[in-house]
């Protein structure tokens, strides 16, 4: 995992913590059952407080992010996990409004996009 802190950002410290694990877990990066590094090493890592990276842990895990194992850690949640699913549909929806946007400034029909859609559906799906 890896956490880069802006003393230039107006975000806090563990909203910064929050923003860049949750973009890692929602890219792959970090993968479903991975453990996060123990509060007190990332506190550690990052010269940081341990209130802070607890409070970043406990927001993400309140969110369904991650979640803690009774003496073992934070662990990522499964992408099956509700709420990681949810931000995933929203993304591809946000794509595909992009994507639309952009096959009607190119004055193209509803039926091509869909003919485009099912296209590059088959070839990713064989490939």
């Amino acid at each position: 995992m890896n956490i880069v802190i802006s003393n230039g950002s107006n975000l806090p410290i563990y909203e910064q913590i929050k923003e860049q694990v949750r973009a890692q877990i929602l890219s792959g990066e970090l993968e479903e059952n991975e453990m996060l590094p123990s509060l007190r090493q990332l506190a550690r890592d990052l010269k940081i407080s341990v209130l802070t990276t607890t409070r970043a842990y406990n927001e993400l895990e309140q969110e369904g992010f991650i979640a803690s194992r009774q003496g073992k850690g934070f662990f990522v949640m499964s992408s099956g996990s509700e709420l990681i699913r949810e931000q995933l549909i929203r993304e591809v929806e946000l794509g595909l409004n992009n994507a639309i946007q952009a096959a009607q400034r190119a004055s193209m029909t509803d039926d091509e996009i869909i003919s485009l859609l099912r296209l590059l559906l088959e070839v990713e799906n064989d490939g």
